[in-house]
C-alpha cells in the first residue's frame, strides 16, 4: 500500500488526484488555505477537453456526473472586430470536444466525491522543509504542522512547495487581464448581451483584447486584456469608476457594446497579471515529493491550465495505484510524462498568445479557427 499522501491545495488538480487515490483505496489529505468551500468565488466556466480533462475525469470515476453539469450551447464562438463587426461565427451543434461547466460546480463535484475530513480547510502554507530520507515538514501559517513521505505541490503559481524541487519562479508576461462581470444582462445590457451571443466572444487588436463569455443565468464573464507594464496598472484604481474609465480610454473607438463590458461592469473589476514559469520547466528527481498543474508548468492562458491540472492528478494518481509500496518509481514514471507534457502545453500556449494578442490580431486567430474546421 501506498503511503498517505498529502496534497497541498484544493484546487481541481489537487482534487482530483484526492479522487483517484480514493477510488484506488490510497488515504490522502488535501491542505487548502481558503477557509471553506464557499470562501471566494471560483470564477467563471471552463471548456473541458476531450484530450486531457475529460480522461482525466473517466480515470476519476466522475464522467456521468461530469456530463450533467455541460451548459448546452455554450461551445459557440465569435471574433468580432473592434467596431463590433462579426468576424468569424461558430455554432454550437452539440459535437465539440470542450463541453462547457462552471469552475465552482465542477470543484463542488470533486468536492462531494471525498470522504468527509479530507480536505482541511484554513490551513495555508507558510512554508516546507526536507527533513532526509524522503521525508517533509509543511509548517501552517496558524502555527501547526504535519510531517509526510509523499508531500504533492498542488497550489499554484506562488506554490510554497515548488522551491523544495525549483529554483524558477513566475515571472510577468508583460500583459494583464481586467476581470469583469455583467449580471442579467439580456435585460440590463441587451446590446452586449447580443454582442457577445451565445458562448465565447473575441475582439482582439494588437496588444489589447476585449473577450467575454456567457454564462449561466444571464451572466457575462469578461478579460479585458492590455499589453502593459505592471507598473501602469499599479496607477490605476480599478476599485472606482475612474479606473474603469482609465482602461476603457484604451479602446477608444470601439463598439460601446464592447466597452461597456468594463465600463458597466456590475461588480468592481479585478486585476489579473498574466506570469508563466520557464516554458520547459523540469527539476531533478527528489525523493517524496512533486508538483502538478500550474505548480508545476504555469503558462499563459490557453484554456489548458484547469484541464492539464486534472491530468496531472489523475495520471499520478494513477502512477501510486500502479506502484504499491514504491512511491519512488511512481514519482518517477510520473515526471517522466509530466515534463514533455508541460514543455509542449506550454510552447502551444505562447504560440496561442501570439495569435490573439500579437501585430495580425485578430486574422492570425480566425486563420487558425477556420483552418481546424
Amino acid at each position: 500500500m501506498t503511503t498517505h499522501v498529502t496534497i497541498v491545495g484544493a484546487g481541481l488538480g489537487g482534487l482530483t488526484l484526492a479522487r483517484v487515490l480514493h477510488v484506488h483505496g490510497i488515504p490522502a489529505t488535501v491542505h487548502e488555505a481558503e477557509t471553506s468551500p464557499t470562501a471566494r468565488a471560483q470564477g467563471g466556466m471552463l471548456d473541458i477537453h476531450d484530450d486531457n480533462g475529460q480522461p482525466a475525469l473517466r480515470t476519476a470515476g466522475l464522467f456521468e456526473e461530469f456530463r450533467g453539469l455541460v451548459l448546452e450551447g455554450r461551445q459557440a464562438s465569435r471574433a468580432l472586430a473592434p467596431d463590433g463587426t462579426v468576424l468569424y461565427e461558430e455554432g454550437d451543434d452539440g459535437t465539440g470536444g470542450r463541453p462547457e461547466v462552471m469552475r465552482g460546480e465542477l470543484r463542488r463535484m470533486l468536492l462531494d466525491s471525498l470522504p468527509a475530513g479530507t480536505v482541511r480547510w484554513g490551513h495555508k502554507v507558510r512554508a516546507a522543509r526536507p527533513l532526509g530520507d524522503g521525508r517533509h515538514e509543511v509548517a501552517f501559517a496558524d502555527g501547526t504542522c504535519v510531517v509526510t513521505s509523499l508531500l504533492v505541490g498542488a497550489d499554484g503559481a506562488w506554490s510554497r512547495v515548488r522551491p523544495l524541487l525549483s529554483d524558477a519562479a513566475p515571472e510577468y508576461v508583460g500583459m494583464s487581464f481586467v476581470e469583469t462581470y455583467l449580471f442579467d444582462a439580456d435585460v440590463r445590457h441587451p446590446a452586449t448581451a447580443k454582442a457577445v451571443g451565445d458562448g465565447a466572444m473575441f475582439a482582439l487588436a494588437p496588444g489589447k483584447a476585449i473577450q467575454a463569455h456567457r454564462e449561466s443565468g444571464g451572466t457575462l464573464h469578461a478579460y479585458v486584456a492590455l499589453r502593459k507594464p505592471r507598473e501602469w496598472f499599479d496607477g490605476v484604481d480599478l476599485a472606482g469608476a475612474a479606473g474603469a474609465a482609465r482602461v476603457a480610454r484604451e479602446f477608444a473607438g470601439w463598439a460601446p457594446e464592447l466597452t461597456a463590458l468594463i465600463t458597466d461592469a456590475d461588480a468592481a473589476p479585478v486585476l489579473r497579471p498574466l506570469h508563466t514559469l520557464p516554458a520547459a520547466h523540469r527539476w531533478e528527481r527528489v525523493p517524496g515529493v512533486t508538483l502538478l498543474g500550474d505548480a508545476a508548468h504555469l503558462m499563459p492562458p490557453s484554456g489548458e491550465g484547469a484541464n492539464l491540472a486534472m491530468y496531472d492528478g489523475a495520471e499520478l494518481g494513477r502512477a501510486l495505484a500502479a506502484h504499491p509500496g514504491d512511491a519512488e518509481a511512481a514519482l518517477a514514471a510520473y515526471e517522466r510524462d509530466l515534463f514533455p507534457r508541460g514543455a509542449a502545453e506550454a510552447a502551444d500556449a505562447s504560440r496561442l498568445h501570439a495569435l490573439m494578442y500579437g501585430d495580425d490580431a485578430p486574422y492570425a486567430l480566425i486563420d487558425m479557427f477556420a483552418g481546424s474546421e
